[in-house]
């Protein structure tokens, strides 16, 4: 699913951003080598890393 049209950011392309990269939406864009345009996805990105973020802190709980 695409998050961001105007960049073709795909749901995917951000997680993966999030697991590797620190930082807000803007952040992960930035090194996805993109820039928010029309800034409508924003709200949702940031949903996603965050959701990514608590995915990989609980399975890192568990793995312990």
């Amino acid at each position: 699913m695409y998050v961001c049209i105007c960049n073709a950011i795909k749901e995917t392309d951000l997680r993966a951003a999030a697991r590797c990269c620190q930082g807000n939406a803007e952040t992960l864009y930035a090194a996805l080598g993109r820039t928010p345009q029309c800034r409508q996805c924003l709200e949702e990105a940031e949903e996603i890393i965050a959701d990514e973020l608590c995915g990989d802190r609980s399975a890192a709980m568990t793995a312990h």
